[in-house]
């Protein structure tokens, strides 16, 4: 298959999880919520969006790994896979708070493939395919041209549940506090990521995430002509769990806090 059939089954599979997002937000009082670990939860809501997700892969990319939150985390396989979060941002969610999405993307022997960050809320849909360009809906997107830290927004996101690392964490953060004109921490890094890819944040940073918060948004970015790295600088994010994302001339700023701070574990 192309890459532009596969991103195409990347955007039904994330528009038929949404749905199921969209009428569980407006149930959520009804909602039974299980804690998988300290500060990390599930609801059916999840599963239910995830299964969505999975049964139009099965159908339309027969045979391919799924490597998924809820289902299946430690499926991972040499090759072409499929990485998805069927709800990131879950607590958001839980809590009434419009702020979560659909993240899928697709990972090959040559790197990430394909991208779609969905946000059934606000109808929004991110999506990249490699050496294709990114995109919101049509629209081509790309990221901030700013070359210094000043004037820009930054998201993070904090490390709540593995916290060996918050001192660390908490000097970086106070340095982008004092770089930056703000920091944003909205509860969802594949939209965080979404956001840098059509510049809406400037640049973003987080530890402690998963392959399946990473894995869209990362070629969203890539594909907007940005720079995405761990926070060392390292290529592989996918493995270490950590992120620098931005405009390419931005980048190297964002890096040279992150490698003083959090660059070492």
């Amino acid at each position: 298959m192309t890459l532009d059939a596969l991103e195409s089954i990347a955007l039904d599979a994330a528009h038929a999880a949404g749905a199921v997002l969209r009428d569980g937000f407006a149930k959520r009082d009804a909602l039974s919520v299980e804690v998988k670990a300290h500060r990390d939860y599930v609801t059916e809501v999840d599963r239910e969006a995830e299964s969505v997700v999975v049964a139009v892969l099965r159908a339309r990319a027969p045979g391919d790994p799924i490597v998924a939150e809820e289902s299946a985390p430690a499926a991972a396989a040499a090759g072409r896979r499929w990485i998805v979060d069927p709800l990131d941002g879950t607590t958001n969610f839980i809590h009434g708070v419009p702020t979560f999405a659909v993240s899928i993307a697709l990972q090959d022997a040559t790197g990430l493939a394909v991208g779609v960050v969905y946000d059934p809320l606000r109808d929004e849909t991110f999506h990249a395919r490699r050496g294709g360009g990114a995109y919101v809906g049509t629209r081509r997107i790309h990221c901030t041209a700013l070359t210094t830290l000043d004037t820009a927004l930054i998201a993070t996101g904090f490390p709540f549940r593995d916290l060996r690392r918050l001192s660390a964490y908490l000097s970086a953060f106070e340095r982008f506090v004092r770089a930056t004109s703000g920091l944003r921490r909205a509860g969802s890094a594949s939209l965080d990521l979404a956001y840098t890819a059509c510049g809406r944040y400037d640049g973003f940073f987080e530890i402690g995430l998963s392959a399946w918060d990473l894995a869209a948004g990362a070629l969203l970015v890539s594909e907007a002509g940005g720079v995405v790295t761990t926070v060392g600088g390292g290529a592989d994010v996918l493995a270490e769990g950590t992120i620098v994302a931005a405009g390419a001339a931005l980048h190297p700023a964002m890096l040279a806090l992150t490698r003083e701070t959090l660059g070492t574990r």
